[in-house]
């Protein structure tokens, strides 16, 4: 049985991680901070997927395995999106931490993984059924 209420609060807080970003990226944030919220946007809707099915949520951040995960059975996403993930998931864990590696995103690279950011958390919605009446 699918548990909806589970799926929304992960949803919420993708959604709510997502327009911080938003925000942020339009006050010209630092860009290392925004995509460690994109990050976490992209892993709770993702995540979500998993509530949604009350299948056990595994403890990690890489976005690929999330997709992975995911992707056997209900959601998948282009190439082209995969290796954003790919990116993305870099950023989190060079961004974390200072490290010899450190180098902040670029504004392209945050303007693309926020588009993406926003497409998954809208088609996970869609594919779900969850409106959220924020």
């Amino acid at each position: 049985m699918a548990n909806e209420q589970a799926a929304k609060e992960w949803l919420t807080l993708a959604h709510h991680d997502l327009n911080g970003a938003k925000l942020m990226f339009e006050a010209s944030h630092y860009t290392d901070t925004i995509s460690y919220v994109l990050h976490q946007s992209i892993e709770k809707s993702l995540k979500s997927i998993l509530a949604f099915e009350n299948k056990s949520i595994k403890k990690t951040h890489n976005l690929i395995e999330l997709h992975e995960i995911v992707s056997l059975d209900t959601f998948n996403l282009s190439e082209d999106e995969i290796l954003t993930l790919s990116v993305i998931t870099t950023y989190y864990s060079k961004q974390k931490y200072p490290n010899p590696n450190y180098s902040l995103p670029s504004q392209k690279d945050i303007e693309i993984a926020l588009k993406l950011a926003s497409d998954i958390l809208n088609n996970i919605c869609i594919l779900l059924g969850v409106n959220l009446r924020l």
